[in-house]
């Protein structure tokens, strides 16, 4: 087949029926987008043919016999095919498999990613088959180069090879490079290898050579010399069996200590009773002289004072934890008697990363996310990476493909090295010496060749927006003088204007099935086909270590292997409900169970990178432990990069993520708070914890006990068997009619235990069970993920309702986990030495300002909803319901909240007081909540680890954002509930910065917004109300100052909460735009005439205000 033709693959159904294999059929996708059915004689007869489809199809039954597929160069062979084609299928089509010879203009080495170099095939000029190191692999002893699809025709039709006409022999295949050094080098055997102790394939045996002649391989990590001092007891000699050694835990809890702690669980109390009495005091003690004062004073402090309850009583058993990563690796990855190589028993993770729009989301940010995903420190092959592009767009493709790419030399880079962290771009950001702590001689040397490459990476990357304008440019053109020339001959009017769709190309010549630049019909954003591409094949189960002269870097002692990666886009129609990222993470969650199906999953957004290579391990210290069975995720704190030093808008969010996560942990456990949490799979199909009664169930029916064996003897569970009331039936009407999605849930939840290797992990696996290989991906495996995307997919179905990210909030991330808690899961804070993950947040005011608006709109629909904490089951304990009711409820805090900033200006223009007297009671009541509040702030401050100053910018933002934001939540979700409305704050106008090297500029980019109107009016407001009673104090006959000066105090203390908003509409060097004088002003003009109008003056003396005098 000549290189311009490209076969494809095609896969009929939307779905896969139970006990059927999907037929297959065979095309070729011509240069324009066009598929043409072909057969064997037609592809050698002909590169280009323009016939209609013809019925050429090979059916592949589910019999033992006549498998060619069984052999290991046939199981190669279609791994290579299905990892270098991009699927694409959706509703109402069948799913494609285009074959790309080429996926990304620079060129591709590494011999697991999709369109890597190869040798020609001597029948139709494809590429050869490769082994995992990218060589050649030829079936027969004449190493007569075949492809994938040519060695299939042959051994369908006669058998022989094509070259010496020799039959093929199944199994047995040679390399055409037999070069030792780019091998994995063979484990050292004596010199006498004897027949007895080869397996039964003529291959050495190192297990029995080992255990049977007490032989050692060295002394390091993996394996330990005899020990000269033995006692005899044989426990010293060889290896060591995990099963010997002492059962130790994977992680512990560290509690606060009680010097901290008790004080402040105390002082909670007697400020919760105080609170009490002064809130009777106050009702009981009304201002006659001012009612409307009182009444509104009074009703915000008792609205503040259960807000208080519900944000402070959740905080009573804040925990710390800890991980003990050496001993995840003795359990996990240790060699012993029955595992001597070490091959890992952790279970799989499944990594997803999501994006949407690469104008918003640079593919730079991206690609450099997903290299840190690829370089973690966790076994490669129980690791699969999955990039969520809910655009469509080519550009982030082949952004993606540029990555994997990169990834070649960047991943043994850090291997080699122990680079930390492994975002390239962060890492050589670092203002530290690069050669602290590395001992490697060529470090250097390797750093600056690899910072070169990295450059050049980066070129290519931002330059991919004008190359693939300029490729699509070319193609069009092409297209339409084909166009004209065919006019020309058909004799058409000349004058009819010619139409060609201004497609946009990949590399390979090929139109993109998704979101063309120029939008057309099934190929615009909300309007394109399902597209899977598997851009990094399944690794091999066993290290392969590189060589010297691969790359520009010796990796001869490199494992150079890289996890499986794969693009997905899902489909998207007009009229259907994608349900944003809640719905395109499910996408994920189907495809990926199928591909690889990792019992646990881990989720980051785009920009949201790897910051601690072994942040996995930590997590999996948790999952991995005695009781993790019952754990549905592990939340890691958010960290941020290129935050202002200042931290003017809080943006780091201290406060929450080291006080209030902390303090949930050691309840029920922290929220899901959408990035930077690892997820058990099974928990997220929506099924209840593993419950006592199941395991005593399970214990009769295999023999036990119910004690110390009964982990061992627990199979793999059916769906129906955790969940009574879910039918063997009714799983299509839960999961979708997908067989193979069934089937690989139970595979997940046996998979995700712990091991049972303590008489109180009352439901875990036996140890070892998770070191067999994966089996290799083949075509119809990949197109059932391909038809799990389609737009059509959840319906009828529980996706969404219980089943994975939960729909209909845009919060969806707290929903999600307050789903799991309902059901009664709890979850983990794990909070690591060195942060796990780090990501960027807005710094500009008006795009902070909208992020909380968000939230807070989330919050709002979570209090209207049946997800609303009051409604929650008995599974969901107190404390944690109150902090969930908390989540619902504090943005109504901002109805109360803006009357209070005003009370200070009202008591300043009318000359009255919130309270009519100045009593003992008040004074003592007062005064002992504000030094309860001080000291609950220091002993937060001490357990919670949070500097004061962020304590501090926290206070200040919550009142900036409780006026703003919180506000227009709470307007925007009372209109949506009751009226139906929907109503969106955007900007209206914006004022950029002149400095283009700060990389704190955007702080000083003023973006005017209705949000800023609330907290404006507010700070103007107390300024005219200070400046109107200092004046009137002023001119008064008989000035009363100790009046004036504790109605300022308080507007002080509101405009100080406002400083940092104020100094946000200042921009860079007082530079404030015209529309916010303009607004001032009116405000001002508008609030003075409306006082003037309601109390009119009285004279110069005429104080009012009666008899309060503030001390």
């Amino acid at each position: 087949m000549a290189s311009s033709s490209k076969k494809t693959l095609r896969i009929a159904g939307e779905g896969s029926n139970a006990g059927e294999k999907p037929s297959i059929k065979f095309a070729r996708r011509t240069s324009s987008g066009r598929y043409v059915s072909l057969s064997k004689e037609d592809i050698e007869m002909s590169s280009e043919l323009s016939a209609d489809y013809m019925n050429y199809t090979v059916h592949i039954p589910p019999t033992p016999d006549n498998q060619p597929m069984d052999t290991s160069v046939a199981m190669k062979a279609e791994e290579q095919y299905v990892s270098n084609s991009l699927f694409t299928g959706g509703f109402n089509s069948v799913t494609r498999a285009h074959l790309m010879d080429k996926v990304i203009d620079s060129e591709v080495t590494h011999p697991q990613m999709a369109g890597a170099k190869g040798s020609s095939c001597s029948i139709c000029d494809g590429k050869v088959m490769k082994d995992e190191r990218g060589n050649d692999v030829t079936p027969c002893e004449c190493r007569y180069k075949i492809c994938r699809d040519c060695f299939l025709d042959a051994e369908k039709e006669t058998g022989l090879c094509p070259g010496c006409k020799e039959p093929y022999k199944m199994g047995d295949y040679d390399d055409d490079n037999n070069d030792s050094s780019h091998r994995a080098l063979p484990l050292p055997g004596p010199n006498n290898m004897s027949v007895m102790k080869r397996n039964q394939n003529g291959e050495f045996d190192h297990n029995k050579w080992l255990f049977e002649t007490k032989g050692t391989y060295g002394v390091g990590n993996a394996y330990w010399p005899p020990d000269d001092e033995d006692d005899g007891d044989g426990m010293h000699e060889g290896v060591f069996d995990a099963s010997d050694k002492p059962w130790k835990p994977l992680c512990r809890v560290i509690p606060i200590p009680s010097g901290i702690i008790s004080p402040y669980r105390l002082l909670i109390a007697v400020r919760l009773v105080v609170m009490c009495f002064f809130l009777h005091w106050r009702v009981f003690h009304p201002n006659t002289d001012a009612v409307w004062l009182w009444l509104m004073s009074i009703t915000c402090e008792i609205w503040f004072g259960f807000s208080w309850i519900l944000d402070q009583i959740p905080k009573l058993c804040p925990v710390n934890r800890s991980t003990d990563l050496v001993v995840l690796h003795e359990k996990f990855d240790s060699p012993s008697p029955s595992n001597p190589t070490g091959r890992s028993d952790l279970p799989g993770v499944d990594l997803f990363v999501s994006t949407a729009d690469p104008e918003k989301e640079p593919p730079l940010t991206t690609a450099n996310t997903i290299l840190s995903i690829l370089a973690v420190d966790y076994p490669v092959e129980k690791l699969s990476c999955y990039v969520s592009d809910d655009g469509g767009a080519l550009l982030t493709f082949e952004a993606m493909a540029e990555a994997a790419s990169f990834a070649d030399l960047w991943v043994p880079f850090c291997r080699k090295h122990t680079i930390e962290p492994r975002n390239p771009e962060s890492y050589f950001a670092l203002k530290v010496d690069p050669t602290k702590n590395k001992s490697n001689l060529d470090f250097v040397k390797d750093r600056r060749r690899v910072k070169r490459e990295y450059d050049e990476f980066k070129v290519r990357i931002n330059s991919l927006p004008d190359s693939i304008r300029r490729r699509s440019d070319a193609f069009n053109a092409r297209e339409e003088m084909k166009m004209m020339k065919h006019y020309k001959e058909s004799g058409a009017d000349p004058s009819e204007p010619i139409r060609v769709l201004k497609a946009t190309w990949m590399a390979d010549g090929t139109h993109w099935p998704g979101t063309w630049i120029t939008a057309s019909s099934e190929h615009a954003k909300g309007d394109h086909a399902g597209i899977l591409q598997v851009m990094l094949k399944p690794p091999s189960p066993d290290p392969l270590m590189g060589g010297r002269d691969d790359k520009i870097i010796d990796f001869s002692e490199v494992d150079t292997r890289l996890p499986m990666f794969v693009y997905v886009s899902r489909e998207k129609r007009p009229g259907y409900d994608h349900n944003k990222k809640a719905g395109a993470m499910n996408a994920l969650v189907r495809s990926s169970a199928i591909l690889s199906n990792g019992p646990f999953i881990l989720n980051l957004d785009c920009d949201h990178y790897i910051y601690n290579c072994k942040a996995i391990r930590e997590g999996m210290c948790f999952m991995m432990d005695r009781g993790g069975e019952d754990i549905c995720y592990i939340q890691f704190p958010q960290r941020f990069e290129g935050i202002d030093p200042s931290d003017r808008y809080a943006n780091h969010n201290t406060v929450f993520f080291d006080g209030n996560m902390r303090a949930l942990d050691g309840l029920q456990g922290p929220f899901y708070v959408g990035t930077g949490c690892m997820f058990r799979r099974f928990a997220l199909y929506g099924f209840d914890p593993p419950s006592g009664d199941l395991e005593m169930e399970n214990a009769k029916k295999n023999g036990g006990d119910g004690d110390g064996e009964l982990s061992e003897r627990t199979p793999a569970l059916t769906p129906s068997q955790f969940d009574k009331d879910l039918d063997i039936h009714l799983l299509p009407k839960r999961f979708g009619n997908s067989t193979m999605l069934a089937q690989s849930i139970a595979i997940a939840e046996y998979q995700g235990r712990p091991l049972g290797d303590h008489p109180a992990v009352k439901y875990g696996r036996k140890p070892g069970a998770l070191r067999e290989p994966r089996q290799p991906l083949d075509a119809s495996t990949v197109a059932e993920a391909v038809s799990v995307i389609s737009c059509w997919y959840e319906d009828k179905t529980e996706w969404g309702d219980r089943v994975g990210w939960i729909y209909g909030s845009v919060t969806e991330d707290v929903v999600t986990g307050y789903r799991m808690h309902n059901r009664g899961w709890r979850s983990v804070y794990c909070v690591t030495k060195r942060d796990a993950f780090r990501g960027s947040a807005p710094i500009n005011l008006t795009d902070r300002l909208h992020q909380v608006l968000r939230w807070a709109t989330g919050s709002v629909e979570i209090f209207f909803s049946k997800n609303n904490a009051f409604l929650g089951s008995k599974r969901l304990l107190l404390l944690q319901r109150l902090s969930y009711l908390n989540v619902g409820i504090y943005p109504f805090t901002s109805l109360f909240l803006i009357v209070y900033c005003f009370l200070p200006a009202l008591s300043l223009f009318s000359g009255y007081f919130i309270v009519q007297t100045l009593s003992i009671s008040f004074l003592i009541y007062l005064l002992t909540m504000t030094v309860c509040l001080v000291a609950l702030a220091i002993l937060e401050v001490k357990w919670s680890g949070v500097e004061l100053e962020q304590w501090w910018r926290n206070e200040q933002f919550w009142l900036i954002s409780g006026t703003s934001a919180h506000l227009a939540a709470v307007v925007q979700g009372l209109l949506k509930v009751i009226a139906g409305i929907e109503i969106s704050f955007t900007l209206t106008s914006k004022s950029a910065g002149e400095d283009n090297d700060d990389i704190f500029a955007d702080l000083y980019i003023v973006k005017w917004s209705s949000l800023m109107i609330p907290p404006i009016v507010i700070a103007m407001v107390n300024i005219i109300a200070i400046i109107v009673a200092f004046s009137r104090t002023i001119y008064s006959a008989n000035p009363q100052w100790s009046k004036f000066i504790g109605g300022a105090f308080f507007s002080f203390w509101v405009l100080a909460h406002l400083y940092p908003f104020a100094k946000g509409l200042m921009g860079r060097r007082g530079k404030t735009p015209t529309i916010v004088y303009v607004w001032s002003g009116l405000i001002a003009i508008t609030l003075s005439l409306l006082w003037v109008a309601i109390s009119p003056p009285r004279g110069a003396d005429a104080g009012g205000g009666g008899d309060f005098q503030f001390p």
